[in-house]
């Protein structure tokens, strides 16, 4: 994968997939490799919320102390 895109980045190119996936606009020999990036971007857009849910957290602990 390449460097390490934002939140945001990685979320748009997923909707971007989906919706050329979801209008039949991508060819079958295209389609394995499009479903392939779906679930990097997948993967990286959750442990982007889980590590700023637990920073969140964290950062709330501190303030309740």
């Amino acid at each position: 994968m390449e460097k390490r895109k934002t939140y945001e980045e990685s979320f748009e190119e997923l909707q971007t997939i989906v919706k050329e996936i979801e209008s039949g606009s991508i060819g079958v020999d295209a389609l394995s490799e499009k479903v392939k990036r779906a679930g990097e971007l997948i993967k990286f857009c959750k442990e982007k919320l889980f590590k700023t849910e637990q920073e969140v957290n964290e950062v709330l602990k501190q303030i309740e102390k």
